[in-house]
């Protein structure tokens, strides 16, 4: 269920109340007193963010030097709760020039009343968008002495609100070159056995945009997703013929785009924001092309001496490369020296991460490359304790390749003066967490 707020108070750091809103009639003015007391004064502010005090729930965020303090009387969402209070920050900072402290609110106390009416509506969260709020609140906010942001503007067409329009981007926006960026940023997590088997493998995944485009364009995105292009086969009446299909997973879109047609035509359409914003994420853990696979063997020849073989391949296209690849292959605390041999890059041990550290600048693909390493050992006298082995762990980025096989089928802009889009699409997967035993 939504927040359902019953109050909603500013705090300084001292306790005192910098300004409050009381959204329904089931707890007391009081109730502040209560946070004060049982929080505030006994130093359990860093303890939970959620706290239960005589029947009523508190939900606190600091931000700068004010707390920010949600009271609920029923159950409601958490995290609907802190999201609101994130976007109200952001929201207020808007209108302050960029700050958001005791002083500023200190300064515009009517402006932050007549925006809390507007933002939550008998406790349940309203519209808290900056560009659509500042289309009928247009009072500007005292900005701090200390602020050098500009404050943004409001924009003087209120017509918008009256017709419904979108609320993320305003009109009359105009653009010498209408320019499209759409990046593909993927990120493999990854756990592998010193054998070569994949024990667990997942990609994250999102879609980066950056739009500058005359007008008010609609645009239609087309990705090789099982789904969409079921749809569209079925649309048409015939197969199509698009390579390899991927199901995504745990999708997330960016409130820009239509739900309502992405569930009838599983299409990803949109009227954009103007400039970067992030237009959705997803995660796929079934048919991942994992970019590096990496064999390695440790032997430990008695109590001193351990040798170390790491093989490293590349199993992306040969014509791809990758950048930054950095191997951290783990050695005992008690490493006295090490005597390294590498076919590409460069390795030493680096005793602050107990590990042998290799770099390669650029990692051609479908070509292999091999650490050799003798590692001396400190000799104890004390018995000697079993080494836990960690994990092997990888850094990299390749350029042009989703791990995932995410691919841009089409992107097509639509606006009424009929202009000439440029589109640019870029993929790129780094590694998250990608880690093989040894």
């Amino acid at each position: 269920m939504p927040v359902s707020a019953s109050a909603i108070y500013f705090l300084n750091l001292r306790g005192d109340v910098l300004i409050n809103r009381l959204y329904r009639d089931d707890v007391g003015g009081n109730m502040v007193d209560a946070f004060r007391l049982h929080i505030m004064q006994t130093k359990e502010l860093g303890t939970c963010p959620v706290r239960q005090i005589g029947g009523c729930s508190f939900f606190y965020m600091r931000i700068s030097n004010v707390y920010i303090v949600i009271v609920v009387s029923s159950n409601a969402n958490v995290a609907c709760a802190f999201k609101f209070v994130v976007e109200a920050v952001n929201l207020f900072k808007s209108y302050f020039g960029g700050a958001f402290d005791e002083d500023a609110i200190r300064n515009n106390f009517v402006l932050i009343y007549e925006l809390l009416d507007e933002i939550m509506d008998f406790g349940y969260p309203q519209n808290l968008s900056p560009e659509m709020l500042k289309l009928y609140i247009t009072q500007e906010g005292v900005r701090s002495p200390f602020s050098s942001k500009s404050a943004d503007k409001p924009v003087p067409n209120a017509t918008l609100q009256v017709t419904g329009a979108v609320g993320w981007r305003r009109e009359g926006l105009v653009y010498k070159k209408n320019e499209v960026f759409l990046d593909i940023v993927e990120s493999v997590n990854l756990l592998m056995s010193s054998k070569g088997s994949v024990l667990r493998c997942d990609v994250t995944g999102k879609i980066l945009m950056k739009c500058f485009l005359t007008g008010m364009p609609d645009l239609k995105l087309g990705l090789n997703d099982k789904i969409g292009l079921e749809k569209e086969s079925e649309l048409k009446s015939r197969p199509t013929k698009s390579g390899k299909t991927i199901e995504l997973d745990d999708v997330t879109f960016h409130q820009c785009v239509n739900l309502t047609r992405f569930n009838s035509e599983k299409t990803v359409s949109f009227v954009p924001p103007d400039g970067e914003f992030e237009l959705m994420k997803y995660r796929i853990t079934e048919g991942v092309n994992l970019p590096f696979r990496v064999l390695p063997t440790i032997k430990e020849l008695g109590r001193t001496r351990m040798e170390v073989n790491v093989k490293v391949k590349s199993v992306f296209g040969a014509k791809m490369f990758a950048l930054g690849v950095v191997i951290k292959v783990p050695v005992p605390k008690q490493t006295a020296k090490t005597s390294c041999q590498v076919t590409s890059g460069r390795a030493k041990y680096n005793a602050s991460m107990d590990c042998l550290m290799w770099k390669i600048r650029k990692f051609p693909g479908q070509t292999e490359s091999t650490l050799s390493a003798e590692v001396e050992l400190i000799s104890t006298i004390a018995e000697k304790k079993s080494w836990t082995r960690p994990p092997i762990q990888m850094e990299f980025q390749v350029p042009m390749f989703t791990a995932s096989g995410l691919r841009v089928r089409f992107l097509k802009v639509w606006e009424k003066s009929g202009y000439n889009t440029v589109e640019w699409v870029r993929y790129i997967t780094k590694a998250g967490s990608y880690e093989i035993r040894c």
